[in-house]
């Protein structure tokens, strides 16, 4: 063998390395924008803006929407492009429902595994939600929100049902920012902290009862009949593009 063939082949791992860096941190970029709800329902993603936002390629671009898509967070159209998925009402019952058939499950390994650190951590985070709130952080808001469900799905243990909750609740930003009633809240910090109780106090029932209450109240304060506005992109990732 060349004595170059290794450190090509350690240059090659490098720049597949860089490469999935880079489509992670886009990935990550536009995740966060859907939990934070700047990316609204129905929001264009152009390949070409989002490439000039972000300085890669189209082909980058394509890859990262595509993963995406694969999580039915964006959908991809022939001939039309990429869209920030539009729930319809009925897809928006079907995700609130698979969330409690899933989270009953969760909530079920989240009791019997939690650790002291753990619940010190979700109060914690409860503790963010409400100074986000306080500041009429709404935006940041829904993401700790959803955070917390998923740093639940996390104490589970079970990586399956954690990708099943990281969909779901990904879905649900978009539900929420698509049909919420007015600026009624989604999600509780009062309910965060009584699940929370219930969870350090071991009590499985009490937390399974706790969680789909919650989840229930998510739906009730829901018109599934609103829409709302598209977005632009430039303002979304205006940080990033410096414009």
């Amino acid at each position: 063998m060349s004595r170059t063939a290794p450190t090509a082949a350690l240059s090659l791992v490098h720049k597949i390395g860089k490469k999935a860096q880079q489509n992670d941190r886009i990935y990550e970029e536009m995740f966060t924008a859907i939990l934070e709800q700047r990316l609204a329902p129905g929001t264009k993603l152009s390949e070409d803006t989002l490439g000039e936002i972000f300085g890669v390629s189209r082909t980058i671009v394509r890859t990262v929407l595509q993963r995406l898509a694969h999580e039915r967070i964006v959908r991809i159209h022939p001939n039309r492009g990429a869209f920030v998925s539009e729930p319809t009402p009925d897809e928006a019952r079907e995700v609130l429902q698979a969330r409690r058939l899933i989270e009953e499950g969760v909530m079920r390994l989240a009791v019997a595994r939690r650790t002291v650190t753990d619940v010190k951590n979700l109060r914690a985070m409860v503790g963010q939600e409400q100074e986000s709130l306080d500041k009429g952080a709404h935006e940041t808001w829904v993401r700790q929100s959803g955070d917390f469900h998923l740093k639940l799905a996390a104490i589970a243990g079970n990586q399956t049902l954690a990708a099943y909750i990281k969909e779901l609740v990904s879905r649900t930003s978009l539900i929420i920012v698509q049909y919420q009633k007015g600026s009624s809240s989604s999600c509780s910090c009062d309910e965060h902290t009584d699940i929370i109780d219930a969870i350090e106090a071991q009590d499985e029932d009490k937390a399974v009862d706790l969680m789909l209450r919650h989840l229930q109240a998510c739906e009730e304060q829901l018109n599934l009949k609103t829409e709302d506005a598209a977005t632009d992109l430039y303002a979304v990732f205006s940080k990033i593009s410096g414009k």
